[in-house]
């Protein structure tokens, strides 16, 4: 691509390769969540196993902080958006309208192992703040709750952790269905979100490259469209 981009034809071809198999309807959704250190381990994971877009919603003013250190540059290919606090089950609902089921993690008497579900269908899976776990208003949208079975003393996992041990799951029920072979996003699609990443990517390496400047270890996520 040129000294102007600092993005080689390698680096090119990878994030087309990555591009091909991304799931569009596999997304992930956070009801307010308090932690930006558990936001930046999930979005890691969400660019791991594909997923292209990670929605959230939190009542305070403040946006998240990204932790470089913890997303290692995943925060690049992520698709983010913030919905506003008080949309957030319409949200959900239109997500529903357009074939999604919505599963929430959540422990109730008719909560499923996680296991059990077809991540093949179309699917936004929901996840609560680290204290209180998903609020009534968005629990009473979701098709299903599910749980991750706990063998132990403890009661539930950290919050990140729950979320990558689910979607991986549904990375695994994928990529046997052969869901990863076959490129969910059209042409133009793929050609503008890779115009973005280029976009990102130069802003990013010419913070490293421009010296004395050391690179920052967090930014403050206020483009809520990446």
């Amino acid at each position: 691509m040129g000294e102007e981009t600092m993005v080689s034809e390698r680096r090119l071809e990878r994030m087309r390769r990555v591009l091909q198999r991304r799931q569009r309807d596999l997304q992930v959704f956070l009801d307010d969540l308090f932690s930006s250190q558990n936001y930046s381990a999930i979005i890691r994971t969400c660019d791991s196993v594909g997923v292209m877009n990670l929605f959230y919603a939190v009542h305070q003013d403040e946006a998240f902080t990204i932790h470089k250190t913890i997303t290692q540059g995943s925060h690049r290919w992520i698709e983010r958006r913030r919905i506003p606090y008080a949309e957030r089950a319409e949200f959900l609902k239109e997500r529903q309208r357009e074939g999604f089921q919505v599963l929430a993690t959540r422990l109730e008497a008719d909560s499923v192992d996680f296991r059990s579900v077809d991540f093949t269908r179309p699917t936004i899976l929901v996840v609560g703040n680290e204290k209180e776990g998903i609020s009534d208003e968005v629990a009473a949208v979701a098709d299903a709750n599910i749980v991750i079975p706990m063998m132990g003393m403890a009661q539930s996992l950290n919050v990140s952790v729950a979320t990558a041990v689910i979607l991986y799951e549904a990375q695994r029920q994928r990529e046997a269905a052969g869901m990863y072979d076959t490129p969910q996003l059209d042409r133009e699609t793929i050609e503008a979100t890779l115009k973005r990443w280029i976009e990102r990517d130069t802003v990013e390496r010419k913070k490293h490259s421009t010296p004395p400047a050391k690179a920052a270890k967090e930014e403050k996520d206020l483009r809520f469209e990446w």
